[in-house]
């Protein structure tokens, strides 16, 4: 067997190990990894020009993508700015608002599907961004819940947003001219937050300008980031009982860039991002100023992330950006 499939397969098995609720295993594993590139010079400004965020909200609209990646099904639900007054409920597929939108990438968790999470993307996309989030064929709620298929997900998103990226010059798609293509983010909750960090190490998208990775691990990925500067966003419960907050804080550690990390003292694995009202609205608020400074330019936001990430006794916030 070659030095390359043994150290993948070695990967793959530490990788499962994280994800399926072995906590302690998680500090174990996390010291190992292939030796790390030096991580290249950063400047501390995000890569996107200067600029302000939208100051009022949207309202939301959402499609659904149908997409194949070498027999690889990836449907792909699309949450937007939509015409029309804000606070209301989702509209399918409803008229897109005016103006130009950073997109962002968001990946599920396993067992997981879009839809658990959009309560937070629906926030997202009524503060001014388009949101696109694939359904995994392999770790997704009614698959046969191969986790190892979590390495090849970075790959899947990639593929996911080439396609998206097409819609705005694409002649009578309702999302023509509506995207702001050179400012785009990746998100993505446990096994999803794995592939986000993959898409900055091993399977780096130079497209990426900036990253949220919620109750992720860099096992099976590694912490060689690589590329242009690209802020990053962790959060975590420290009662995570799946993937362990020691092994999300390694690898928010070997974070070269400018980066910051929400942690929460009574959070588990994920009811922050699904049930949780108090710590979903610090989450979201938050994440929210990340987004908005990392892919709009907005340096008023910037300012507001410590204040929203420290409100109240949920959370504490580590600030390097």
């Amino acid at each position: 067997m070659s030095r390359r499939v043994t150290s993948t397969l070695l990967a793959s098995v530490l990788l499962m190990a994280s994800l399926v609720g072995c906590s302690a295993d998680a500090r174990k594993t996390e010291s190992w990894r292939a030796p790390a590139a030096p991580p290249p010079a950063a400047t501390p400004t995000p890569q996107v020009p200067a600029g302000t965020a939208p100051k009022s909200a949207f309202g939301v609209g959402v499609r659904q993508l149908k997409l194949n990646r070498d027999g690889r099904a990836l449907p792909v639900t699309l949450w937007y700015p939509a015409a029309g007054e804000a606070g209301g409920a989702v509209k399918r597929s409803a008229a897109a608002a005016q103006g130009r939108f950073p997109v962002v990438m968001f990946s599920h968790g396993l067992t997981g599907r879009p839809e658990d999470y959009a309560t937070l993307l629906t926030r997202w996309a009524a503060a001014g961004f388009v949101v696109a989030a694939p359904t995994f064929p392999h770790t997704s709620r009614g698959s046969d819940g191969n986790i190892l298929d979590v390495l090849n997900q970075p790959a899947d998103v990639s593929y996911a947003l080439t396609q998206v990226l097409a819609l705005d010059g694409k002649a009578g798609d309702g999302l023509r001219g509506r995207l702001a293509t050179d400012r785009v983010a990746a998100a993505g909750h446990s096994a999803g937050g794995v592939t986000t960090i993959g898409l900055f190490t091993a399977s780096r998208d130079e497209r990426l300008d900036a990253g949220v990775v919620f109750a992720g691990t860099a096992v099976g990925v590694g912490t060689a980031f690589a590329g242009a500067t690209a802020p990053q966003l962790f959060v975590h419960g420290e009662l995570d009982e799946v993937v362990d907050y020691a092994a999300g804080k390694a690898a928010y550690d070997k974070v070269p860039w400018p980066k910051a990390l929400l942690s929460l003292p009574k959070g588990d694995h994920g009811r922050a991002l699904l049930s949780d009202a108090a710590t979903l609205r610090v989450v979201s608020d938050t994440s929210v100023e990340f987004l908005r400074w990392s892919l709009y330019g907005d340096a008023e936001a910037k300012k507001r992330i410590p204040t929203d990430a420290t409100r109240g006794d949920i959370a504490t916030f580590d600030d390097h950006l």
